[in-house]
């Protein structure tokens, strides 16, 4: 399952068509009625719902996780985490009866998608952090992450991991470089392209590649790529729009070219050392999945203690070590770099786990799909994409 999940025409189209009324959300939660009664001081436990695959386990027994048990171990608080996160609407749907109903929810603590946290931001579904008690978010929280327009500030969600939409190819098939977005394009591609099929996951780096800056990017810029894509879905130049799947067809080499995920291409160049994955020249995506404590949270002061707790250095680098996706907290390089083992000291010089200064300065964060935007711009895109 994608991390990362389709946008599917009807969950997104039936809650914006639910939710959204005359520029205030139907469900809006008033910031007063966020914070339910905080049982952590006597109650020493959290639930903590995630995506599977997403924290470190141990190699010989993979229902242990040794980050997640060693918080357990110096708090005495216990977690009981749960992998049932597969897709954003899918989850979306799952607990919006009761946020919507100012009920609890039974989880602490869940990570979600940036785009999908812009909407329980906006409904008023999560409240915010006391950073107060969050030294190591203050101190070490990536500063390319600090500010998404989506939650001023961070004040209602903290990045889990980050990660780069950008293109992954298979050099020696290919037999020549890709450099550009534009380089997807070419004849010697038609019919081996392939394209993610979620309008959130794939319209930026497709207004990247026009030139366009993808912080304050247009309805114009919007319709242009669509008109764009669909001239190459009738040409055949694209072969099929994907979820994580294109991974077997890069894998296997009936797809060259693909718009990627940098986390999967790490994995992928493990077996595959022809495979690449390039931060094209006229920009790429930076994306995050964020932890946010959902409204009525029983024990909210324990959430952020686990939260803090990752932005720890050392707890941050063995996640990174384990996962492969851009690390939140750039001081655990350092860290990584210092290992013994010279497999794990070789990530911290990966630019797709910690991005240098040269990668960075070509990525950007999309702003992001309004609710007014969002019924007409997927009911177009999931169109053309066939959804």
């Amino acid at each position: 399952m994608s991390r990362r999940s389709l946008l599917r025409a009807l969950g997104a189209g039936a809650a914006g068509a639910t939710l959204a009324g005359c520029g205030v959300p139907a469900a809006f939660v008033e910031p007063g009625d966020r914070a339910g009664h905080d049982s952590s001081a006597t109650d020493h436990t959290l639930h903590f719902a995630n995506w599977p695959l997403y924290i470190d386990t141990d190699d010989d027994n993979e229902s242990k996780r040794p980050t997640l048990d060693a918080f357990s171990q110096r708090t005495g608080i216990s977690v009981t985490y749960t992998e049932e996160i597969n897709d954003n609407d899918e989850f979306f749907g799952k607990i919006s009866p009761a946020l919507m109903n100012h009920q609890q929810t039974g989880r602490d603590l869940i990570v979600i998608s940036d785009w999908m946290a812009a909407r329980f931001v906006r409904l008023g579904w999560v409240q915010e952090m006391d950073r107060a008690k969050q030294p190591n978010v203050a101190k070490y929280l990536d500063p390319q992450l600090r500010t998404p327009a989506f939650d001023e500030g961070r004040r209602h969600s903290v990045p889990w991991q980050s990660g780069i939409t950008g293109i992954a190819y298979n050099r020696k098939k290919l037999g020549r470089e890709i450099r550009s977005t534009s380089d997807l394009w070419a004849d010697d591609l038609r019919g081996r392209v392939t394209l993610l099929s979620g309008l959130d996951e794939s319209f930026a780096l497709l207004m990247q590649g026009n030139g366009v800056d993808i912080t304050r990017w247009t309805a114009d810029d919007f319709h242009e790529i669509c008109e764009q894509t669909e001239k190459r879905v009738r040409s055949k130049h694209i072969r099929r729009f994907t979820g994580n799947d294109y991974i077997k067809d890069l894998a296997t080499g009936d797809v060259l070219a693909c718009q990627a995920y940098s986390g999967d291409v790490i994995q992928l160049q493990a077996d595959n050392p022809d495979i690449e994955f390039v931060v094209p020249e006229e920009g790429a995506e930076l994306w995050a999945e964020s932890l946010m404590i959902p409204n009525l949270a029983r024990h909210k002061r324990n959430a952020e203690k686990l939260v803090d707790y990752y932005y720890d250095p050392e707890v941050a680098a063995e996640l990174a070590a384990w996962v492969n996706y851009v690390c939140p907290v750039p001081a655990a390089r350092d860290v990584l770099a210092a290992a013994k083992d010279e497999e794990t000291a070789a990530l911290a010089e990966d630019p797709l786990i910690f991005p240098d200064d040269a990668m960075r300065e070509r990525l950007a964060i999309a702003r992001d799909i309004t609710s007014e935007e969002r019924m007409d711009f997927a009911k177009k895109w999931n169109g053309i994409v066939g959804l």
